[in-house]
């Protein structure tokens, strides 16, 4: 029988309740497609990061607050007042995480928040709030049960999420305000909305480099393209 994967997971902060949290969907998701979910710390200590690097063959990079302007570079104040809650401790870390993912050459997954750090980290900028700057018809902000589609993606041909799902529309669940504006260098566009916002992404040089803006760990219970995801990531670990 192979060798399960560890697959490490960004964890999510509650400021009110001075916590770190882990939505179940993250780690039922990585479970059942073969892996063994663990948390990473919360930290910007770069030596307790290469660590926990060690000693995982995998990392989700999780959903959560707004990423911060000042991370991509945006210093406009009106475009910073139109963020929602920030999260400067995810920020600082998942600066220092994911150029290091990258330099390792480690399977990651972004999903939503995961999406837009990736491409902020990596020199890409974001929309601060779709409704006001990018107005469109698509619902991108969905209301429960989170695991129901709320639009289509259009997933390109020839790319390695067509691969995976298909190509052509893919109905997604979708819960965000914010998305990525101009693309990051080293990263191709997998999969948009019919109103043009980036729904997925990948990085041609690494192994596996996938990001999504909707909500696969709320869908894997009930959306096979959602589970296909998540074992595309435990494969790619498992491999390496």
């Amino acid at each position: 029988m192979p060798k399960r994967p560890v697959i490490g997971v960004v964890p999510l902060v509650d400021h009110k309740l001075e916590s770190l949290w882990m939505l179940p969907g993250y780690f039922d998701a990585v479970s059942e497609a073969g892996g063994v979910p663990v948390m990473l710390p919360l930290t910007a200590d770069a030596e307790q990061l290469s660590r926990a690097l060690d000693v995982v063959d995998g990392v989700v990079v999780t959903g959560g607050q707004d990423v911060g302007p000042a991370l991509y570079g945006e210093k406009d104040p009106e475009a910073v007042a139109l963020c929602g809650e920030l999260c400067g401790e995810r920020d600082a870390m998942e600066a220092l995480l994911v150029p290091e993912l990258v330099a390792r050459d480690v399977p990651t997954l972004g999903i939503c928040r995961g999406i837009q750090v990736i491409n902020a980290v990596l020199g890409g900028t974001l929309w601060q709030d779709l409704p006001r700057q990018r107005p469109s018809d698509v619902e991108h902000h969905g209301q429960p049960p989170y695991d129901q589609p709320v639009h289509v993606a259009r997933v390109l041909p020839g790319t390695p999420l067509a691969a995976c799902v298909g190509a052509g529309e893919l109905p997604v669940n979708s819960y965000h305000h914010q998305a990525l504006r101009d693309v990051a260098p080293g990263l191709s566009v997998m999969a948009d909305a019919t109103d043009g916002v980036v729904e997925a992404v990948w990085r041609p040089a690494s192994r596996f480099l996938w990001a999504v803006q909707w909500h696969p760990e709320f869908a894997h219970r009930v959306d096979e393209p959602s589970r296909k995801i998540f074992s595309a990531l435990v494969d790619a670990a498992r491999e390496g």
